[in-house]
Order: C-alpha cells, then sequence, then structure tokens
C-alpha cells in the first residue's frame, strides 16, 4: 500500500484502469494506415529516450552547457535567495571597502618631550589602531572615504590599505567627533569601485544586512544579521569619562561588529551602504548586539566634511559641568575630609561657599571657563545656567541637544543663569563653531 491513499499519487495500477488500457491500445492506430499495436518495448523505449533528451536540455539550461568541450560561463545574478542576494550584494560593494591604520608617535625625549626623528631616544611612528572604511566618492583625481571618528582620533599619520593590499597614505579632511565620523582622501588613481549609498529611513525590522570591514587589507570580515530596532537613541560620553553629554541615533542589528568592521559599511540585500559601523558606541550594547550610523544622518555630516571640512554649529562658548556632578564631587571631598579627621564643617562651607543656589535649584550647567560669544556677553566662571530661551537646561547634553537642534549660527539667545544666588540673564549672537573650539 501507497503512501497517498488516493489514484493520482498511488505507484498500482487498479485492474479495471489496465483492462481500459488494454482496449485502447487494439483500437490505437499510426498514420491512419493498418493498425499496429505499441507493444510496451516500445513505450517505454519512446518514453526513457523523451526523458533523457529532457534531462539533457535542463541540465544544459542550469549549467549553461552540455558538458564536452567548451561551457557557457555563469554569471552569478541577484535572485529572491537571500543567500544568493548577500553573495551579489557583498561583491559589488568589497573593493569599495578599506583598511584604516592610526599611526603614533611612540618613545618620546625625557619629560614627555618629542624629540627629531634619528635622534637617540626619538619617537617612532607605530601602529597604534586598525578600522575600516568606505570609498563613497571619486572626484578631481582624489578618492573620499567615510571611517569613524575614533578610527583616526590622534593619528600623527592615516594609511589605507585596500582590497588588492596596497597600502596608500591618506589625508584626513576632516572630522567630527559628535557624530563619530571623519572623511580621509587618497590617490584615486585604480580605483574603479565606489560605494552605492542607500536610504536608511526604507529600512525594516528583521531585514537582512551585511556589516563589512577590511582588516589589514584581508577584505575577510563580514557578519550578517537582521535589524533588531531601525531608530534608537543612545547615550554617548564623547570624553570617555563616564558624563554622558551627548545621545546617537543608531540602528540596532544583530550582525557581529567585530574588531576591524568599525568605520566599515553596513549594507542591504542590494548591496547599498544604510549605515557605518561604530564599535565606539556598540560599547554600550551586549553580546550579539551591534550599532550603525543611518546614512541618512551621516550623509549631510560627510558632506560638510568634504567641502569645508568640519561640520558648522551654533557656538555658545562656554566650557562646563553638570551641577549633579558637581554635588557628587563635593559629597566625595566631604567624605575623604571626614575619614581623614578633617574638619568637615570647613569642607561644607568651602564647597556651598562657591556656589550659591536655592534650596529648590537643583540643576543646571555650570560653566568653568567662558569664551567666545559668552565671555563678550559676560558670562563668568561659576554661573549656573539654568534656561536657553525658553527651555529649561539641566545637563550639558541638553544644552549641546538644544543649540544644534533648535537654533541656528548668527541666531540671539537668550541665556538665564544663577550668580551669586540671583537669577540673571543676558542676550548673545552665536557664532560658528570652529573645529578648534569643538
Amino acid at each position: 500500500m501507497s503512501i497517498f491513499d488516493d489514484d493520482f499519487y498511488s505507484t498500482k495500477v487498479s485492474r479495471r484502469t489496465v483492462r481500459k488500457s488494454q482496449q485502447d491500445d487494439h483500437r490505437l492506430s499510426f498514420g491512419g494506415s493498418a493498425e499496429r499495436k505499441w507493444s510496451n518495448l516500445r513505450v517505454a523505449f519512446i518514453s526513457s529516450f523523451t526523458s533523457a533528451v529532457a534531462a539533457a536540455l535542463l541540465f544544459g539550461w542550469i549549467f549553461g552547457g552540455f558538458g564536452g568541450g567548451g561551457s557557457v560561463p555563469v554569471h552569478l545574478t541577484a535572485t529572491g535567495d537571500p543567500s544568493e542576494r548577500t553573495i551579489v550584494a557583498t561583491a559589488k560593494v568589497k573593493p569599495a571597502v578599506v583598511s584604516v591604520i592610526n599611526e603614533q608617535m611612540f618613545g618620546l625625549g625625557i619629560g614627555g618631550k618629542r624629540l627629531e626623528n634619528g635622534d637617540e631616544g626619538s619617537g617612532v611612528l607605530r601602529e597604534a589602531g586598525v578600522g575600516s572604511g568606505v570609498i563613497i566618492e571619486k572626484k578631481a583625481g582624489r578618492a573620499f572615504i567615510v571611517t569613524n571618528y575614533h578610527v583616526v582620533a590622534s593619528a600623527e599619520k592615516v594609511k589605507v590599505v585596500l582590497t588588492t593590499g596596497e597600502v596608500r597614505e591618506a589625508r584626513v579632511v576632516g572630522m567630527d567627533q559628535i557624530t563619530d565620523l571623519a572623511v580621509l582622501e587618497i590617490d584615486a588613481k585604480g580605483i574603479d569601485t565606489v560605494a552605492e549609498i542607500g536610504d536608511s529611513s526604507a529600512l525594516r525590522a528583521a531585514e537582512f544586512v551585511m556589516a563589512i570591514g577590511n582588516p589589514l587589507g584581508m577584505g575577510e570580515s563580514i557578519t550578517m544579521g537582521v535589524v533588531s530596532v531601525i531608530k534608537e537613541v543612545i547615550p554617548v560620553s564623547l570624553n570617555q569619562n563616564g558624563v554622558i553629554d551627548w545621545e546617537q541615533e543608531v540602528i540596532r542589528v544583530d550582525a557581529a561588529i567585530n574588531q576591524g568592521n568599525s568605520g566599515g559599511p553596513l549594507i542591504d540585500l542590494n548591496g547599498r551602504v544604510v549605515g557605518i559601523n561604530s564599535m565606539k558606541i556598540s560599547d554600550f550594547g551586549v553580546e550579539s548586539i551591534g550599532y550603525a550610523i543611518p546614512i541618512n544622518n551621516a550623509m549631510p555630516i560627510v558632506e560638510s566634511l568634504i567641502s569645508k571640512g568640519y561640520v558648522p554649529r551654533p557656538y555658545l562658548g562656554v566650557y562646563t559641568m553638570d551641577l549633579e556632578q558637581y554635588w557628587e564631587q563635593q559629597d566625595m571631598e566631604k567624605m575623604f575630609e571626614e575619614e581623614e579627621g578633617g574638619d568637615s564643617e570647613k569642607g561644607e562651607s568651602s564647597g556651598s561657599g562657591s556656589i550659591q543656589l536655592p534650596d529648590e535649584v537643583l540643576s543646571g550647567v555650570i560653566v568653568l571657563e567662558a569664551v567666545g560669544p559668552s565671555k563678550k556677553a559676560g558670562l563668568s566662571f561659576n554661573d549656573v545656567i539654568v534656561k536657553l530661551d525658553d527651555h529649561k537646561v539641566t545637563s550639558t547634553m541638553e544644552l549641546r541637544k538644544y543649540l544644534y537642534s533648535k537654533k541656528k549660527i548668527g541666531e540671539d539667545i537668550t541665556v538665564s543663569f544663577y550668580r551669586d544666588g540671583e537669577l540673571q540673564s543676558l542676550k548673545l549672537k552665536l557664532e560658528e563653531q570652529a573645529p578648534e573650539e569643538e
């Protein structure tokens, strides 16, 4: 008995069917001439021959030829199969992915003074870190590469390794610490592939993406995953001191962002760049959670870095500390003085005497130094900023976010602050933030 009970799938033939087939055989004629019965052997031969020809044709269509001598080469094209699409997509962008080497000076002279190369004890350039980058534009004989700020930060010299293994010196066109982006340029000779920029706003949850890196020019760092969260905002400590002073919008993926992938592209199944992988941001995550900067957010920064060398932003001109952080420091100093048997009343008076505020004021931003427009307007050391225009400010992060998202260069802004326990305000004109003033 067969697996299936219905006649269509049965491997057995009923007696009724056999009898009907025999009757039909007597009625068969070939070309209308004398009646000739088709033997089982002849029918089997024709059926086998037809099947063999069909199989040969199908085999040749799939593999591009009929074996033997020359065969037609097979060209890889994307289909609906995700596994094939990943191969095509990575092959499309891979030649545009480079390795970025950060070289710094090691071996300084006595007292940290750097000596000239060739002198005894002089510093030498050595590799301090390796990341990745992606070529996004060729213009006027130069190729422009996007990478992370932290990949090239503090570099004395930057080198780029192509997928061919060729090493080229690179120039830093511009860097932006806020967004963790940087742009390099190299000689475009021999570079044929430029990555295609995609649309990160079109990404969907559970969509397949790939993180590509090129550590040391090996071109073998490819990880695959899906988009876990299309838009996520995570806290960032720009100076790596534990103080959260910025928030970054990122794409969360479960593709591993390994060492060497940082600064490389996150691509979709069409081989388009939809994000820039960031190891610095992924440090806030856990295993199997990676983060990438959305390409729609990155490209305006990249274009500004290429054209200006920096990102112009409204500049208030204050170096600050959060009031909450200040009180924590005061509490720790008081605790240490008590443990060492010091005068706690003196410590308390010294802490409270430096900044005077009403009891209801628990948050704000302390001015450590005023420069540029703030200094011109009259802000000074230990002023506590609590408002910008009508927007309440409780931290340096909020101050920066309000300036960068709500204000423009050249606009007026009203600053409300406490000085010696009294609420005051002043108006100033925001200037353009120069690179050295970031």
